[in-house]
């Protein structure tokens, strides 16, 4: 077992990385929903969705 993360020790690094970098994003995406702001990146004015994510 100790061979096989030895030999692979990158690899893990790395895929443990990126899946920090998804679940930050993921929480981020969650907060910023729970707050009612836009998650899309742009402002609510004239989207044709914005009764999609702000249900009255």
């Amino acid at each position: 077992m100790l061979k096989f993360l030895t030999a692979n020790l990158g690899t893990i690094v790395v895929c443990a990385v990126l899946l920090l970098i998804v679940v930050l994003i993921v929480i981020n995406l969650i907060n910023k929903k729970k707050k009612g702001q836009s998650t899309c990146g742009c402002g609510c004015d004239n989207c044709p969705s914005s009764g999609v994510c702000h249900k009255k």
